[in-house]
């Protein structure tokens, strides 16, 4: 439990003086952790996948991302001497402190582009303080970049922001790479403003809060250059607009999902970068809204340490959701979000009244991001069902970050701690399999899917001989899954519901309220509900108590599941899963449905009205 509060908590978060005082409360933490040269900031001693000196240059060049707006909107800040020092010496081939030479696919690539966006944003704070060595040593050091490969995604925009950067400031520039990357990228896009992160990539947060964060940064430095590129830039941000807004709850929350979960409060830079470009979609009041109101519900989370340094995790520190290139300084990365910092007084954004979401549907089919988004306009609750990718990629838990059938701004997701047995896998919103040996598989990628207004279907293979038809049939409070799961070997599964944080309540404590039996694991706490119903099937239904810090959101959970064995041959599944913040329960979702299977068909219906809801041939 937290003892501490820390001056940010207090942060009514309403004006733009609020939003230079948050900054600095993020920022100002870390001055005791920097080197004597000031280049590295040494703030714990975990280890991502590059060399522990790169990892504190990377600390020390995102705060960056949150200071250069401050700068540029017209803020002083005492800590900027401590930054410039850092950049002379870190630049300087001649001091021990240098970063140094960079290769292909450098992490310091990444890092290197917030100095080109501080280049556009404030250069007489970085270039003209600088002595004529100096200079020399900042452009000589950046233009490194224009040598090295970089990994075909989002990548491709660090080249040019630093280029846009030396271009700002007079210096030689490579504006063929600039235009070989942009070109490049276009081949990520798909339409209704969304792109992958790469070809055949995820759908996931670098679309907002990297792509079309920095396809907006480029639209605003280059609107009178390249107006064409720019307007296409501010058109897909605007159509993109329409569908990311339904990822966010009333309350500021926004639902977790994909990867680099640990940069927390990106998921709000797109809105900020859409201020920043001018970009007509919304109502700056609107606007102003999420990006505050996303600002607040972080802010009372748990996410930095008494000393009020940011942690790696999600809702609170957690190591284990972890990505392989997250070092202690990666969470600052998160800065992005205040871009809106460089608007000037009198812009209107800060004179707005802040508005809350605008009427939205309940539910949105976005089919780009594989996903069918779904509100409830009751209890903020936002659920995004999910039918997965056809690639996938190789880093950390990308099963439980992409392939999960439903992601919650309410319950998070849960990524496994080992291997071994269901408490370990903590396998929330996934059927998982097993050869009867507590060693688990879970869907990795969709071989086929489609998606319809009111059902998604996808097909996958955990095993070459075992193929899993899975439909989801989304609700707000609850949703049925169908599986039909086609067999050469006898397993075991496990088809997990929402997985609900226990705060401080003890397993069997007085404030959890539990039933079950064969065909029911329901559980309610006063903050929230979550439950799973066997519709059809030989399974059982039970508890399952996953090993501590598996959740993002929550460090202890339970997870309503239903547990049987699937023998060789055709089995069919069908369960009803429930989950809502709050304590509302109704049993409208218990025993609503009946099944009917011949030979040929599988008919799901409506209990109350005999409507059919489902049908397929076996």
């Amino acid at each position: 439990m937290k003892t501490f509060k820390l001056p940010i908590e207090s942060n009514p978060l309403q004006t733009k003086k609020d939003l230079q005082d948050a900054l600095l409360q993020i920022v100002q933490p870390l001055k005791p952790y920097y080197s004597e040269g000031k280049a590295h900031v040494h703030i714990s001693n975990t280890s991502a996948a590059y060399a522990d000196e790169i990892a504190e240059m990377e600390t020390f060049s995102r705060v960056l991302w949150g200071i250069a707006p401050l700068l540029a909107g017209g803020a002083e800040d005492a800590h900027w001497k401590t930054c410039l020092e850092g950049i002379k010496n870190g630049t300087n081939p001649s001091h021990e402190e240098y970063w140094g030479e960079i290769h292909n696919f450098d992490q310091r690539i990444v890092e290197m582009a917030v100095y080109g966006y501080t280049l556009v944003l404030a250069p007489e704070k970085l270039w003209e303080p600088l002595a004529p060595q100096e200079k020399e040593n900042l452009a000589s050091w950046l233009s490194q970049i224009n040598h090295c490969k970089v990994h075909d995604c989002n990548w491709l925009f660090f080249p040019v922001l630093v280029n846009l950067g030396l271009k700002n400031i007079n210096q030689p520039y490579d504006a063929q790479l600039i235009e070989q990357n942009l070109d490049r990228i276009e081949h990520f896009y798909l339409q209704n403003g969304w792109y992958a992160d790469g070809v055949n990539a995820h759908t996931d947060y670098y679309v907002p809060f990297a792509l079309h964060f920095y396809g907006l940064f480029y639209a605003k430095a280059m609107e009178k250059e390249d107006p064409d590129r720019a307007a296409v830039y501010k058109d897909r941000a605007a159509v993109f607009a329409q569908d990311f807004i339904h990822w966010f709850s009333e309350d500021g929350s926004a639902v977790p999902y994909g990867r680099s979960m640990t940069y927390r409060f990106s998921q709000t830079a797109f809105w900020s970068a859409l201020v920043y470009a001018d970009v007509d979609c919304f109502s700056l009041g609107v606007l102003k809204g999420l990006i505050l109101r996303h600002f607040r519900w972080w802010f009372k989370q748990p996410v930095f340490t008494k000393d009020g340094l940011l942690t790696i995790g999600y809702a609170y520190p957690n190591m284990i959701m972890a990505e392989n290139y997250n070092s202690p300084g990666s969470p600052y990365w998160s800065l992005k979000s205040f871009l809106v910092l460089s608007l000037e007084d009198e812009h209107p954004f800060w004179e707005a009244e802040e508005m809350p979401l605008p009427e939205l549907n309940e539910k949105s089919v976005q089919h780009e991001a594989s996903m069918i988004l779904q509100r409830d306009k009751n209890t903020n609750h936002v659920l995004a069902y999910n039918a997965g990718h056809q690639a996938t990629n190789d880093h950390t838990h990308t099963s439980a970050k992409y392939e999960k059938f439903v992601y919650s701004s309410i319950f998070g997701f849960s990524i496994p701690r080992a291997e071994w047995k269901l408490e370990q896998g903590a396998f929330d919103s996934m059927l998982a399999l097993s050869e009867e040996d507590n060693i688990y598989r879970v869907k990795r990628t969709s071989e086929e899917f489609r998606i319809e207004a009111d059902k998604i279907y996808m097909k996958w293979k955990p095993w070459a001989d075992v193929e899993v038809q899975t439909w989801i049939l989304p609700g707000a409070a609850s949703h049925l899954r169908i599986h039909r799961i086609h067999s050469e070997r006898t397993l075991d599964y496990a088809d997990g519901g929402f997985a609900i944080g226990m705060k401080n309540a003890l397993n069997q404590g007085s404030e959890i309220e539990a039933t079950e039996h064969e065909d029911l694991a329901f559980i309610k706490f006063p903050w929230a509900e979550s439950g799973i119903e066997q519709v059809y099937g030989d399974g059982r239904a039970e508890r399952v108590y996953p090993h501590s810090n598996t959740n993002l959101m929550h460090s202890r959970t339970i997870i309503p599941a239903l547990r049987g064995k699937i023998n060789k041959g055709t089995t069919w599944l069908v369960s009803s899963v429930y989950g809502t913040p709050g304590s509302t329960h109704t049993n409208e979702w218990i025993n609503s449905c009946t099944v009917e299977k011949d030979t040929d068909f599988i008919t799901v219906k409506k209990k109350d009205t005999n409507e059919i809801i489902f049908k397929n041939p076996v």
